[in-house]
């Protein structure tokens, strides 16, 4: 089987079509899909799709580009929810300093915050960076937490070693499929395959071989993986377990989930 690490299936692209958006995924080899939130107001919807079809599992977080939007009261709203309801991890968290007029002095507060979350909870994290990953890495550093995953890898090679380093695993998604992301291709040929899992962020990051404006999904997830296997002289079997393995790894709440690998 494959494993989506970081699939919004609440998005609003996806409408109602959540269950063909699952059973699509099911029919390609996709049998475990990773849900994050982006706010507390979303925990909900996260949760109930999770409940309605158990091959989804839940994360729980406030997003950086959420933060502006954010109280102090919602870390406690965060860690009531983390008390009452399982999750496979805190996310989707991080620092953005890529979005027009960013406050980086709220976006890691709040960050801050979820790691001493995760480390209470002894949960890995789904991080966001953009343009900041070597804050990530100093807060890392400060707060230890149990690893988790760099969402949408596209950082340096000495920042990906060190992210390695803290227990992390990185994700590679639809942006590894264009030819001209020649640094980011480069490091998913040579990173450690024990390093790397696969996502799509759907219905973000769509991939090249999709037609212009039309969503992603996870249902690609295989056409993604078979550019890995492509780029490092691999099966797509062995891109599959390997992918798989890791995944599990990095989010062992996953296993709960697994019927069959």
């Amino acid at each position: 089987m494959f494993i989506d690490t970081h699939c919004h299936l609440d998005a609003a692209e996806f409408g109602i079509a959540q269950a063909d958006v699952v059973r699509n995924a099911a029919a390609a080899g996709v049998d475990r899909l990773v849900v994050p939130s982006v706010d507390c107001h979303n925990f909900e919807a996260v949760r109930k799709l999770c409940e309605q079809y158990p091959n989804c599992a839940p994360a729980y977080g406030i997003h950086p580009m959420y933060t502006d939007d954010a109280t102090p009261n919602d870390i406690e709203v965060l860690r009531e929810y983390l008390k009452q309801h399982p999750a496979a991890a805190i996310g989707e968290i991080g620092l953005d300093f890529f979005i027009p007029h960013y406050d980086q002095a709220r976006q890691e507060h709040f960050f801050v915050e979820q790691l001493k979350l995760a480390r209470d909870f002894d949960l890995p994290v789904l991080l966001h960076i953009r343009r900041a990953q070597d804050s990530i890495l100093k807060h890392l550093r400060q707060i230890k937490v149990r690893g988790g995953i760099a969402h949408a890898f596209n950082g340096s090679r000495q920042q990906a070693d060190e992210f390695i380093k803290l227990g992390f695993k990185l994700g590679f998604g639809g942006a590894m499929t264009y030819s001209r992301a020649t640094r980011l291709r480069e490091l998913a040929a040579t990173l450690p395959l024990d390093s790397i899992v696969l996502e799509t962020d759907a219905p973000d990051i769509p991939p090249d071989f999709l037609e212009r404006g039309a969503p992603n999904e996870p249902k690609y997830l295989p056409r993604i993986a078979q550019t890995l296997a492509e780029l490092r002289g691999l099966s797509l079997e062995e891109v599959k377990q390997a992918t798989t393995e890791n995944a599990l790894a990095v989010l062992p709440k996953l296993k709960s989930l697994v019927i069959s690998a």
